[in-house]
């Protein structure tokens, strides 16, 4: 991490990557996940069913239509929203609780969760967005991939326009022309939003200890 371990007591802060789809950002996160011991994945709530090899509460928090209504209602979730008919939210708790910690929640989500997270969160949210370099590089990184039918490449070029559209309503926007770059530029964007005055919560009593009551 550049500049080291911080020594001052901190709040945590909610740190938010969003793309289109094949932009990197799921490249980036998961490389941001393995450098920093500070910072943990949000895991969500979701009501659809399991795949094959992921784990309740490390994937997803796998719960029942009931009872994600049942948490939504009473408040306990940032976020949420419908994809596809399965419900996904972000439990408050978990994330408050980590926060409170001085630990860092990275969330892979896209504009209109980050939007509800700036809403309820506030001043603990910094929003990221990562950019292709171009419409062209973008397509040819979805059929490089060979993940996906041509007709899903389709679909998820259509919904690149909308989503970049909301490009400016992000704090930071990264272009990413290479991967290696595109992580120094957002492990520095980290760093400085640690340092901010309003997180170091420990920083009152540091002042305090150096200054002379006459």
């Amino acid at each position: 991490m550049i500049g080291g371990d911080l020594k001052v007591a901190r709040r945590g802060l909610m740190f938010i990557l969003s793309s289109p789809s094949g932009a990197g950002k799921t490249t980036l996160a998961d490389r941001l996940l393995k450098k920093e011991d500070q910072m943990t994945l949000s895991v969500s709530a979701t009501t659809r069913p399991r795949r094959p090899g992921e784990a309740h509460g490390q994937d997803y928090y796998f719960v029942s239509e009931d009872e994600f209504f049942r948490m939504r209602d009473e408040g306990e979730f940032l976020e949420w929203a419908n994809v596809f008919g399965h419900y996904y939210g972000t439990p408050r708790v978990l994330v408050e609780n980590t926060l409170s910690k001085g630990q860092d929640v990275l969330f892979d989500i896209d504009w209109q969760g980050a939007q509800q997270l700036a809403q309820v969160a506030g001043e603990d949210v910094v929003k990221v967005f990562i950019l292709p370099p171009s419409r062209e590089e973008l397509e040819r990184r979805l059929r490089q991939r060979a993940q996906d039918t041509e007709e899903v490449v389709q679909k998820r070029m259509a919904k690149a326009d909308a989503e970049i559209s909301h490009w400016a309503e992000y704090d930071y926007v990264i272009v990413n022309y290479d991967l290696d770059e595109s992580e120094k530029l957002l492990s520095s964007i980290l760093f400085a939003e640690r340092l901010k005055r309003r997180r170091q919560t420990g920083l009152s009593q540091i002042v305090k200890g150096m200054i002379r009551e006459e």
